[in-house]
């Protein structure tokens, strides 16, 4: 994989290019609320928070909320954004994270833990920050459990390049119950339409997808070139959805 360095990339357009519509935020806050204690206030961390577009959802629902992100210009649209009383935003990692040992109910990385880069470490300092009884919510996407959003392709090697960014269910299970946590559950969420096919090829001229910096120059071209011809066709259609996995680990 590809690093990506949001100091140099994205992070412009990564607020727009990954926007969630209030209802598409909201059956996320649900989905998180089925699983998470029923007690209020619950003390959170929204790991690899990027440019905020959970956080101060998470801080409205459950409580107050550390949003914690390694890439400065990432954090800094976060902070300009919408702002929050109970939402502060701290440099760091999943590696490295910058709170008291057990001072978390609950952790998010949402589409996140593809980038880090150490996981057996992270998983550890996940355990040591949440705690006993905690949860962690992982919304990633596994190479075995993959969404396969439909305009993957369009784009050559489509498939196989986004799930090669990712590990397989079970490998991530194994590292994380190595360390104390234990699967609480796994589902899916589908989220609303995002808007129409012409919306979507919009949002995805944007390129604020980690998948779209693993292909070369003439891959892009010609995947945009596909995916334009394809759209062309009735770019008014409601965009498909799809399945998005939602690992639940708690804390022993």
């Amino acid at each position: 994989m590809r690093s990506i360095d949001y100091d140099t990339e994205q992070h412009q357009n990564y607020a727009r290019g990954r926007a969630l519509s209030q209802q598409q935020l909201q059956v996320w806050i649900d989905a998180f609320a089925a699983v998470l204690p029923e007690r209020r206030p619950l003390s959170g961390l929204d790991v690899g928070s990027g440019t905020g577009r959970f956080t101060p959802a998470l801080a409205g629902a459950f409580g107050p909320v550390t949003g914690v992100e390694p890439s400065v210009r990432m954090r800094e649209v976060a902070q300009a954004r919408a702002q929050h009383p109970d939402v502060r935003y701290l440099a760091g990692s999943a590696e490295d994270l910058p709170v008291p040992s057990g001072s978390a109910d609950y952790a998010l990385l949402f589409l996140s833990w593809h980038h880090v880069k150490d996981k057996p470490r992270a998983a550890r300092e996940l355990a040591r920050v949440v705690r006993p009884g905690g949860r962690l919510l992982l919304r990633a996407n596994f190479s075995d459990h993959h969404p396969r959003p439909w305009w993957l392709a369009h784009f050559p090697r489509g498939y196989e390049t986004d799930a090669a960014l990712f590990q397989p269910l079970h490998e991530v299970i194994a590292m994380f119950t190595a360390v104390g946590w234990r699967v609480a559950s796994f589902g899916t969420v589908t989220e609303p339409s995002p808007g129409t096919y012409g919306d979507m090829l919009e949002r995805l001229r944007l390129r604020t997808l980690s998948f779209f910096g693993q292909l070369g120059p003439d891959e892009l071209e010609a995947g945009f070139r596909r995916l334009e011809q394809a759209v062309a066709a009735n770019p008014g259609a409601p965009a498909p959805v799809f399945a998005e996995p939602l690992l639940t680990l708690e804390l022993s």
